[in-house]
């Protein structure tokens, strides 16, 4: 593998003049080549040849002639190849060296190895440094761009060494005769090469040995997201191919000992394959329609291994694309044929899905962990959690229950169904347990995307890209688990991707949350919270530059009933106080502003008003929680208080890029709008103070001696300390004098000690009571 230097000082002037000589060699061998058939091959059939002549030396002048063909096919593979190499290689060095050249002038050091790191670093500033300032997005978006260049050589020095390994063949006496026209064709004809080749294992089923499962897990993984490959692969291995060997493989009937001695590599097959399959669906091409077709097609017929088991297509499936971007298109249909067959199968919802899917010939279909992959509506919702476009699509949508019958109109609302309806199956979980937990979780996955244009499981360092049909999605997820504690409680796995849900869309929740009275849909005329592009407007359209996604008083209801729970929490807390300090760089006084007229703090004084407020809720919905699942003064209620104040060591896992800050931890990022384009002052200084935690304050047996509500009462106070934190770093970030700094923390900290008081005159949510 070439490293940054190698590539950044790759001396190409050799290869080069390779590529120079053999397009040389090629025009000379092409001439040759000419002579050879025009002169020799022809000479030889035109000769009267009879005896040993007729039956030796014509065809060995054949031969003579046909090697000269090769050979100058040969030649011309080469030169291509080496052409092609070259000028990749070139682009390649080029951008690093683009690179290298202009990150001085953004604070930007490249050392020798690639490592990116500070110009100045800010502990080594001097207090009139006046230089670039980059930020983590800064950083991360450099070393993207430095891989990309040094992925792109080796691509093509991978390629180019395999194509020439090729070329020049096995056979010492005899020219391959390879004809590759470029490096790209090169590359195909090895994908096929590859597709082939895994194909060829996938034939012997649960048959191959351990090695050959991982030489399969190695063609695939070496070809990850080459759409060429996988095209290749899928086609060959054939859609009713692919579902054979995923229900063989997990049927131990034979005896086999694949899945039993070697579970790790059959996890890892399957995330493989997923991707592959997602890679492919993209294609259009006509072979491609109609392996997507076939596959659909055969999701209600029972896919019956040598050895008797018999899941349905739709549950072998569901388990191949559990990752990866499946193509839109592809998994609006399968959903919407999915949905049909299992209300056909449950009689309407008359059965219970259980029945439906949970006969016990049924193989071990998922091998990535969670559940046994019976349910094959996990699967295609972890599918969903990948795609936002089609999830977005799913959830707005209805699918039509006869579309064989165009005029009965019966029609089934997608998210009512699964967020209400749908019995959801229980599945034998890793812990041994049977639980509803796995179908919960994968369903706020798919919401998840649905609501704010991500894959749940985004990388930090993305943009705000939620639409109005992102934020119709939401609508419907606000009213529904905001109406009742229920629906959350009752459904384990979904509160910490409501958390998520709610921190995507803190901001809409503010603005409600501003309104005086609890049933308006109009925003207050001039509001703080409405900056949400250069002129003001919304991004959900003119109509939502006045009017709410909800209103107050759902609001609240939503923010309670997630704040219940412990990840609920821990989530939309730091979201709340994230957003607080960026409203305040947006409408906040800046430095040198006249602090002694009022006017000018109305906005700050509102933005940490409502924070504060919002943070009261969310504190004291989650301390009714404690108090209704544990006794008082027991050690798990203690140490549920402890916790409640765990979430303020997030700081230092925020990254902060494009108007959006990734809170960053478990599975997936939560993303957290701004209210600007970049981090100011106060947010920075925010996420460089450190807030209290409860937990830190105690040794655990110390925490265990202290009453219940002692406890509580210190949770809470420390959750009001906390709630002043953007208030005292908008006082103290960069540019107030020292007077003006004490002013404003004087005047910010006591109207946020009044607005924490605000928050115990709402109609909190009753906490849930196990039944």
């Amino acid at each position: 593998m070439l490293k940054f230097d190698q590539v950044l000082h790759a001396r190409l002037g050799g290869l080069e003049k390779a590529a120079t000589d053999w397009g040389q060699t090629y025009d000379k061998l092409a001439k040759l080549e000419e002579k050879a058939e025009n002169g020799l091959r022809r000479k030889a059939d035109k000769a009267d040849w009879a005896g040993q002549n007729a039956g030796v030396t014509r065809p060995f002048v054949k031969k003579t002639a046909k090697e000269f063909a090769d050979a100058s096919t040969v030649a011309d593979s080469i030169r291509n190849i080496l052409k092609d190499a070259l000028s990749e290689f070139k682009a390649a060095k080029k951008a690093l060296e683009k690179l290298v050249d202009e990150a001085p002038a953004k604070g930007i050091r490249i050392d020798p190895n690639g490592a990116v790191s500070y110009l100045v670093h800010p502990d080594r500033r001097s207090k009139d440094y006046d230089g670039p300032k980059p930020e983590q997005a800064d950083f991360d978006a450099m070393r993207s761009a430095i891989k990309a260049a040094i992925d792109r050589a080796n691509d093509a020095d991978d390629v180019a060494s395999r194509a020439m390994r090729t070329v020049v063949g096995t056979d010492e006496n005899n020219f391959s005769g390879t004809d590759y026209d470029s490096l790209k064709d090169a590359s195909r004809a090895q994908d096929a090469e590859d597709a082939k080749l895994a194909a060829e294992i996938v034939k012997k089923g649960d048959d191959a040995s351990p090695k050959e499962i991982d030489r399969l897990n190695k063609y695939i993984r070496d070809n990850e997201g080459d759409r060429y490959f996988a095209e290749r692969f899928a086609l060959e291995v054939g859609a009713k191919g692919t579902l054979e060997y995923w229900a063989d493989l997990g049927d131990t009937g034979d005896g086999s000992r694949l899945g039993l001695d070697h579970p790790d590599k059959l996890k890892e097959l399957q995330k493989n394959w997923s991707l592959t399959l997602a890679a492919a669906t993209h294609s259009t091409s006509p072979e491609m329609e109609a392996w997507k077709s076939d596959l659909i097609k055969a999701g209600d017929d029972p896919i019956r291994t040598p050895r008797g088991a018999s899941p349905y297509g739709f549950q072998v499936m569901s388990n191949l694309m559990r990752y990866g971007d499946y193509d839109d298109k592809f998994l609006r249909s399968y959903g919407n044929a999915l949905v049909v067959t299992e209300q056909k199968m449950t009689n309407g919802g008359s059965h219970p899905p259980q029945k439906a899917w949970f006969s016990p010939s049924i193989s071990h279909l998922n091998w990535t962990g969670g559940d046994q992959g019976r349910d094959p509506m996990i699967g295609f919702m972890e599918a969903l959690g990948h795609n936002p476009g089609a999830s977005t699509d799913f959830f707005n949508s209805k699918v039509d229950l006869t579309p064989e019958n165009s005029k009965d109109n019966k029609t089934l609302d997608v998210f009512d169904y699964f967020s209400k309806d749908r019995d959801w199956p229980e599945e034998l979980t890793d812990k041994g347990k049977m639980s509803k937990e796995p179908g919960f979780n994968a369903m706020g996955h798919a919401l998840e995307s649905a609501t704010t244009g991500h894959s749940y499981d985004v990388v930090p360092g993305q943009k705000d890209v939620r639409t109005v049909e992102n934020a119709e999605v939401m609508q419907k997820v606000v009213e529904h688990y905001g109406s009742d504690p229920k629906y959350m409680h009752e459904q384990p796995g979904m509160d910490d991707s409501l958390g998520k849900m709610g921190a995507a869309y803190i901001d809409e929740l503010n603005r409600s949350l501003e309104q005086d009275l609890d049933t308006t849909m109009v925003e207050k005329k001039n509001s703080p919270f409405g900056y949400n592009d250069e002129d003001g407007n919304s991004k959900f359209g003119e109509r939502f530059n006045r009017e709410l996604l909800w209103n107050r008083g759902d609001a609240v209801n939503f923010m309670g009933v997630v704040s219940q729970s412990e990840a609920g929490h821990s989530t939309l807390s730091p979201a709340q106080m994230i957003y607080t300090s960026s409203v305040l760089d947006e409408v906040g006084p800046k430095p040198g502003t006249d602090l002694r007229d009022p006017r000018n703090l109305t906005d700050a004084q509102t933005t940490l008003r409502i924070g504060s407020e919002a943070q009261g809720i969310m504190d004291q919905s989650r301390m009714a929680q404690i108090d209704k699942d544990y006794e008082k003064d027991s050690e798990e209620h203690k140490k549920a208080v402890g916790e409640t104040t765990a979430w303020v060591k997030f700081g230092a896992g925020v990254v902060v890029t494009g108007g959006v800050a990734a809170l960053t931890g478990g599975a997936g990022s939560a993303l957290i709008p701004l209210a600007a384009e970049t981090a100011g002052g106060t947010l920075v200084t925010f996420l460089g103070m450190e807030a209290d935690d409860i937990a830190e304050q105690y040794e655990e047996d110390k925490l265990l001696k202290q009453s219940s509500q002692k406890l509580s009462d210190e949770a809470l106070a420390k959750g009001k300390a906390n709630s002043l934190l953007p208030g005292t770093a908008f006082a103290h970030a960069p540019g107030w004098s020292k007077e003006d700094s004490n002013y404003l923390d004087e005047a910010l900290v006591q109207n946020v000690r009044n607005a924490r008081n605000n928050a115990r005159d709402n109609s909190l949510p009753e906490p849930y009571e196990k039944g």
